[in-house]
């Protein structure tokens, strides 16, 4: 299958993420992972998935190194699909992913909500940075620019910032 990606895209780190993990089945698939399933038939029964989707989505995940296929039986041989390291990091986003759907919804129309595993309180996710704690959801505070590997094209997106963008007065 030829990649969905732009050419100049390939270098920008939300592309390249959203070609491993932008496809619907992949974050459903990892959605679960994080909820400890593990073996084909959780996946397949708790997604309603076909066996060949679920194929090639656990096939993809794992040659992007987001979970580890092990065998837990030998006779005869099954698998069952963890987490990488690499995978797990991806919760933050699959939360706030969750989170951001949540924030359209009435509490009372959530059918999922994040809460502390100690005290069963429902918590609020938001991203931040992490040597300020400020949120990171204000356009206007963080802007993107180009960084240390960026190409020509990339440094010129960026040294013109989205004032180029805007249309001309009169035209």
């Amino acid at each position: 299958m030829a990649s969905r990606i732009r050419l100049e895209d390939r270098e920008c780190p939300l592309s390249t993420t959203v070609e491993h993990v932008g496809e619907w089945w992949t974050l459903l698939l990892l959605h679960d992972a994080f909820d400890g399933y593990t073996r084909f038939d959780q996946f397949q029964e708790n997604l309603g998935i076909s066996s060949s989707m679920l194929t090639a989505r656990l096939k993809t995940l794992v040659g992007d190194g987001l979970l580890e296929r092990r065998p837990y039986q030998t006779n005869p041989v099954r698998h069952e699909y963890v987490l990488t390291e690499l995978g797990r990091s991806l919760r933050p986003v699959i939360v706030a992913l969750a989170a951001w759907g949540n924030s359209r919804l009435a509490p009372g129309q959530r059918s999922m909500v994040l809460v502390d595993a100690v005290t069963g309180e429902e918590v609020e996710p938001v991203v931040v940075d992490a040597a300020t704690g400020r949120r990171l959801d204000d356009g206007d505070a963080y802007v993107f620019t180009s960084g240390p590997a960026a190409s020509p094209a990339m440094r010129a997106r960026y040294a013109e910032g989205p004032q180029a963008l805007a249309p001309a007065a009169g035209g």
